[in-house]
This record gives C-alpha cells, structure tokens and sequence, in this order.
C-alpha cells in the first residue's frame, strides 16, 4: 500500500486556501438571504441557500449596496475561504439585489431609511449655476447616454466645458466607481460647477447602481452641486431623488442646464432693437426737452434784461433830478461861504462877509450888507 499524504489542520486550510485561490479566486453566487446579522456596526454574516444548500457568508457594512433583509434574492462576488477556527464561508466583494421585485424591495428599504434622515427634502438642493462654464461628466463614454448628452450640450452650448469621468454604469462593480469618481471631483483642484451623473435606459437590473445606498449617500454628500438623468422618463433610481437638478433623459437634462444658443442669440437681437427703440425715444424726449428748456430761458432773460432795464433808467433818472446842476439850470443858484460851506439860512451871514453864489455856468463872489 502506498504512503498517503497526511495534513496537519493548519496545513490543510493553507493548502486548501493556495488550491481554491488559484482554481475560483471569484466566484459568483446567487441565491436568498438567511441569518442576516451585523455585528458592532461593521461585520456582516448570513447565510445564502436554495432548496438544496446553504453557504455561510461574511463581509463588511461599507459593501452593501443598502438594507438587506433575510428573504432577499441576491447576487455575491466572493472570495471562497477555509477559516481556521470558523470553518468555510464566502468572503464577499460585492452584494447586489437580484430580480425586479427584490430589487424594489431594496430600494423601498434604503428609501425610508434614507427618507427619515431628510436626504430628500427641497430644503437640501441647491441652485445649478445657468448656464455653467465646466461640468464633471460621469458616465460610460461608450453610452448613449453619454453621447446624447455631449451631442445636445454642444449643439444648444459649445461654450460648456466638459471632463468626461469614464465609469461603469452596470454591474458589481458600478458602485465603487462612481463614487470614488465623485470623491475624485469633490477633492480636484478644478472648480467646477456640476457633477453631471448620466446613464441611458435599462432593465431594473442594470439601474439598480443608482439606488444603491452608497452611491447616493455620495451624490447628496457632494461639495459640488449635482445634476442626474437615470434611464427613460418613466425609469426612477434614488440618485435622482437626492440631486440637485433632475433631467428625465440624458437628453433633457442639457436642455434644463444651459441655454439654446440660437434662441439665445435672437433674445439678444430683439432686446437690442428693442433697446434702440427706447434710447432713440428717450432722445429725442430729451432734445425736446432741452429746447423747451432753451426757450424758456430766453425768454426768462430778456423778462430779466427788460426789469433791470427798466430799473436803471429809473435810476437814472432819480440821479438827474438830485444831481445839484439840474437845479441850477432850472434858475436856481448856490451860495457858500469862504470856507466851502453851502449856506442854507441868510440868518448865518454877518455885514461884510465875503460869499460865493454858484450859477450854473459861472461863480460870482459878493459881500454881505
């Protein structure tokens, strides 16, 4: 009889661990929820079983794609693994829901929750600069999505400036993708003015990344204003619930965030002739009303020029009749004693003194007698 090969326990789990890594280092496995627990707010265990077996699963809180309940039809990628005290489990990578129904019943479970901590509410969105000068574009750069959304952008607004961040919009690993894409955006010295989150229509399946619990607790943490469009118009993912601004089409979401330059274009003309219209109107009120102002000081100043007119000769004439010649020459004559003074009453004059009496073209000297 041969020598067989005998293992210690420790031995048998490295080589079983070596054998397995090599052979299925990721398995994919879909089955229900059982067991469901988490333990100190961090370690995840349950079971996923069928009819005819049942696999022991562990993991982590910052993996789940939202609340889990037992019941739940899902979809792991795990790590197969042989503890040495804790015997075979599946180590898992990712967790989605499987199956529309599970599918709602995830979202309708990371809605309330999310829900009764207020992510939904108006009073938490913020205003999308209009029109803005550069965006972060997250999306498959092989969607259609993508591709209607550029096409409408740089036909309506060739002015918008666009990083495209190239992600998976789909599968397991979707998740993680766009969310270190927005921490990426968030931390870029680049000052944008939106993250701009689009994908084009799919099954519940492929849309499920957008309500999955994680990506949207990103897209309402960001320090940059958020725009999405998820799907068809009828499609509803809670990322466009929680954003910003909400296009119902990758499409329509261009057309809510900038402006058609061509009717922008027109506006500008209208509002320009428009504007010459008023200027020409206001102008020529104004000449008007310069004129009439102009006439209305004329004739101010010649009512002036006549009044002072008037009044100077008025003077003029006060002068004349006080002036002392006009006396004169009216008959009138003026004595003055030898000192210059006019004499006013005869009553001052004394016998033998010497006067002068003004006439009105000569002065005459006499003696009083």
């Amino acid at each position: 009889m041969s020598e067989q090969l005998v293992f210690s326990p420790s031995d048998f789990v490295d080589v079983f661990n070596q054998s397995t890594d090599y052979a299925f280092p990721l398995v994919i496995v879909e089955g229900e929820i059982s067991s469901f627990r988490v333990a100190k707010n961090r370690w995840v265990y349950f079971d996923i079983k069928d009819e005819y077996a049942t696999l022991r699963c562990f993991g982590t809180v910052y993996m789940l794609p939202g609340p889990l309940q037992d019941g739940m039809m899902v979809r792991i990628v795990c790590t197969p693994r042989l503890h040495p005290q804790f015997n075979f489990s599946l180590n898992i990578r990712s967790i989605v829901p499987v199956g529309k129904g599970e599918l709602a019943k995830a979202a309708e479970l990371v809605y309330k929750k999310l829900e009764a901590e207020g992510l939904f509410t108006q009073e938490r969105k913020r205003t999308v600069q209009y029109p803005p000068r550069k965006v972060a574009l997250i999306s498959s750069v092989e969607s259609a999505g993508y591709a209607d959304f550029v096409k409408v952008s740089g036909a309506r607004w060739p002015y918008m400036q666009i990083d495209a961040y190239d992600v998976l919009v789909q599968g397991a690993s979707a998740p993680e993708q766009i969310i270190q894409r927005i921490t990426d955006i968030n931390q870029s010295s680049t000052d944008y003015d939106a993250v701009v989150l689009i994908r084009g229509g799919g099954s519940v399946e492929d849309l499920s990344a957008f309500s999955d619990e994680r990506v949207v607790r990103a897209v309402a943490g960001s320090r940059v204003p958020t725009c999405v469009a998820i799907g068809h118009e009828v499609d509803e993912s809670l990322v466009e619930l929680v954003c910003d601004l909400r296009g119902s089409t990758p499409s329509n979401l261009a057309e809510l965030m900038i402006p058609d330059q061509t009717s922008e274009r027109a506006w500008v003309a209208s509002s320009f002739a428009r504007l010459n219209g008023a200027l020409g109107s206001v102008l020529q009120k104004a000449n008007s009303s310069i004129e009439n102002t102009e006439e209305h000081l004329q004739h101010r100043l010649r009512q002036l020029f006549s009044r002072e007119k008037e009044h100077l000769i008025f003077l003029a004439t006060t002068l004349e009749l006080l002036n002392p010649h006009s006396v004169l020459k009216r008959g009138y004559s003026l004595v003055k004693t030898e000192k210059g003074v006019i004499v006013k009453r005869g009553a001052t004059l004394h016998d033998g003194e010497e006067v002068a009496i003004i006439f009105t073209d000569v002065t005459r000297k006499a003696r009083i007698v």
